[in-house]
């Protein structure tokens, strides 16, 4: 994949997540968005970050103590070591540290 292509993955990756964490009670989860980066930010001060790594062509996710990698098969973003889907990943890690089911 070129650079303009995967810039184009990359930014419609961030995007979505910005418009999903947008139906959150701010209260409850808040993010703020910098170039290539999203934060998710919880009220006990606790942070997940997504990030693109232009670099490399992957989006990288960390949450808490535990972080992945993600490379473009051509349909979506998948981890480089197991093959799991970032989205899933990301309301998962999320859903757990709220105490209920989210979905992307």
């Amino acid at each position: 994949m070129d650079s303009i292509q995967y810039d184009t993955l990359a930014d419609h990756c961030l995007n979505r997540i910005e418009d999903w964490l947008q139906d959150f009670d701010p209260d409850e989860l808040d993010y703020a968005t910098a170039d290539g980066v999203v934060k998710f930010e919880f009220p006990d001060g606790v942070t997940f970050v997504l990030n693109r790594q232009a670099g490399s062509h992957q989006m990288w996710y960390a949450a808490g103590v535990r972080a992945w990698h993600y490379d473009w098969n051509g349909e979506t973003w998948v981890d480089d070591r197991d093959g799991h889907d970032l989205y899933a990943n990301v309301a998962r890690t999320v859903g757990e540290k709220l105490g209920r089911d989210v979905a992307i």
